[in-house]
């Protein structure tokens, strides 16, 4: 009797229960392909236009399998690197052949040791030398991304290490695979693009007739791979404090009319000064081009202030050596005089002339001495293309605020030995000196956020706006003005995905799922034949147990 019911149910609604049941248990088994889902900020590479070149990466949805540096082989994958593994080689080759690029940052950059340093800034000027058409994204190290990386680099390792074909079938099934999707949108060109300029003023005094003018200028914006990993602690966060300290100092001096100065002092925070000095370009066009009166026209001398932090040695970058008597040499001859109140710190003259066919000016100094003003930079460093100056190590913690201090007193009293033309051996002292932690303070807020030019060029940033405020309090006619790329012929575009984040998926490789593809029709192919083979089976089976013998 048991045996006719059996054969019903497999003859009737076994089939259908196959069907339905066995995808339910499919998708609910420990071989479901979507393992574990995590997510995690990324930043994007550089994306930007400058005199019609385009820079860095331009490509920024990714929807990739994820493999390692030696595992990837097609522009299906995303390799994924921690940075210290990221050569220069690898980089040029995955850019040509890969289909995207994650590099894995130490969490404290300041960490890495001088080679590893070294080893960073060679391959972001390598990133940074040409447009890249893969996406190409930054993420900070937590403990998860290490699992991620340790086991997407280990499924090669352990294909590597198998001893027969069967074996390496085997752990290509059995490993895990991560599938990496970014979804940032469409990177449009960004749209009101207005990089400020923030200018204040001293007013000297003197019996003699017209007032000569000095001015100090630093570009407050920095530069790395990444936008917002840019934080420009001391190229330009030191010049822009020392700017600033000089504006507090010299604003309580000239708010005497005993100890006002015969010289006019113009301080000036520009924009866009990691995009060839757009600030100042602009600057310098609404001054000397307009038919109102400038403010500049008759400078004595432009002082540009330029990473000022990482070393004790002064030098004084010219694109014409000034002549003896004139006020940039008198100038130096006060900065070599103030220097000597330090042993360790020397101060040298660095002449290079400027290269017209190069699209790129060397130092912000260039812009003022193409429109035939007397300028100079004033920088620790000695040459234009050191690549500190640019990178994502420019951080708080690799600066040294002894340092600044020690550099900010220095041209503060050359500057004032030459605005009250004195040989004092110091004028800034007791309440009136250089305060350190009004360095510090500032220097913190600086870094506190990256400065990329793109993410400061928002009508109403607050970076901008709290500029402009403490200008108001030491300086008067203070004022911002402009540069906006012509519509036309942009000198230079930005692009508005600078972030995002990464969406990271375990799943198992594609051969997985043709084996589990084909258990499963071999599967179901059993429980047909059987269904369909029953009453043969069963038949069979009654007349191997009716031809048993019968046991008294």
């Amino acid at each position: 009797m048991w045996l006719e019911e059996a054969e019903e149910l497999f003859k009737g609604y076994l089939p259908y229960y196959v069907l339905i049941v066995l995808p339910i248990f499919i998708i609910i088994s420990p071989a479901n392909p979507v393992l574990a889902s995590h997510e995690f900020p990324v930043y994007r590479m550089q994306h930007f236009d400058l005199h019609g070149v385009a820079h860095g990466s331009r490509s920024a949805a990714v929807n990739l399998e994820a493999r390692s540096l030696t595992g990837w082989s097609t522009s299906r994958h995303c390799v994924i690197v921690k940075l210290q593994d990221l050569t220069i080689d690898h980089f040029r080759n995955i850019r040509a052949k890969a289909g995207a690029l994650l590099v894995v940052l130490p969490n404290d950059l300041s960490g890495l040791n001088s080679d590893e340093k070294q080893h960073l800034l060679l391959l972001e000027q390598a990133m940074l030398a040409q447009e890249i058409s893969v996406p190409v994204y930054f993420a900070i190290w937590t403990g998860e991304l290490e699992t991620i990386v340790d086991e997407v680099s280990q499924n090669v390792a352990t294909n590597d290490l198998s001893k027969s074909a069967a074996e390496a079938m085997f752990s290509s099934v059995a490993a895990n695979g991560y599938q990496f999707v970014v979804s940032p949108g469409t990177t449009n060109v960004k749209q009101d693009v207005k990089v400020a300029t923030i200018q204040g003023h001293l007013s000297g005094y003197s019996q003699e007739g017209k007032i000569p003018t000095l001015a100090v200028v630093a570009h407050y914006d920095s530069f790395g791979v990444a936008p917002n990993l840019s934080f420009g602690a001391d190229s330009n966060g030191s010049g822009v404090v020392i700017l600033l300290e000089l504006a507090r100092l010299f604003s309580n001096l000239y708010s005497d009319p005993k100890t006002r100065g015969k010289y006019n002092l113009v301080f000036l925070l520009t924009g866009g000064g990691k995009i060839n000095y757009q600030g100042s370009k602009k600057w310098l066009e609404d001054q000397l081009d307009s038919l109102d009166g400038s403010i500049i026209q008759d400078a004595s001398f432009v002082m540009c202030l330029d990473t000022l932090a990482s070393g004790d040695s002064l030098y004084m970058h010219v694109s014409k050596p000034p002549k003896d008597g004139s006020p940039a040499s008198l100038f130096f001859k006060e900065l070599k005089a103030a220097a000597d109140q330090f042993p360790t710190t020397t101060v040298d003259g660095v002449h290079k002339k400027i290269n017209l066919a190069d699209d790129i000016l060397a130092w912000e100094h260039e812009r003022y001495s193409i429109r035939r003003l007397p300028a100079f930079t004033l920088s620790t460093l000695k040459s234009h293309r050191e690549l500190t100056r640019g990178t994502i190590l420019d951080t708080r913690k690799n600066l040294n605020v002894e340092k600044l201090n020690q550099n900010t007193k220095v041209i503060a009293e050359a500057l004032a030995n030459f605005v009250y033309n004195t040989s004092l051996s110091e004028i800034f002292g007791g309440s009136l000196d250089v305060d350190k932690s009004y360095l510090e303070a500032w220097i913190n807020y600086l870094t506190s956020q990256p400065r990329a030019t793109q993410l400061l060029s928002n009508k109403d940033n607050a970076l901008v706006t709290f500029l402009k405020d403490n200008f108001n309090k030491y300086l008067r006619d203070v004022k911002v003005s402009y540069a906006v790329p012509d519509k036309r012929d942009p000198d230079f575009l930005f692009y508005d995905v600078t972030k995002g984040v990464v969406n990271v998926y375990g799943v198992k490789p594609a051969i997985f799922d043709l084996v589990l593809t084909f258990a499963i029709i071999l599967y179901l192919g059993t429980v047909y034949l059987f269904v369909q083979k029953f009453p043969a089976l069963y038949s069979t089976a009654c007349s191997l147990t009716s031809s048993k013998p019968k046991q008294n």
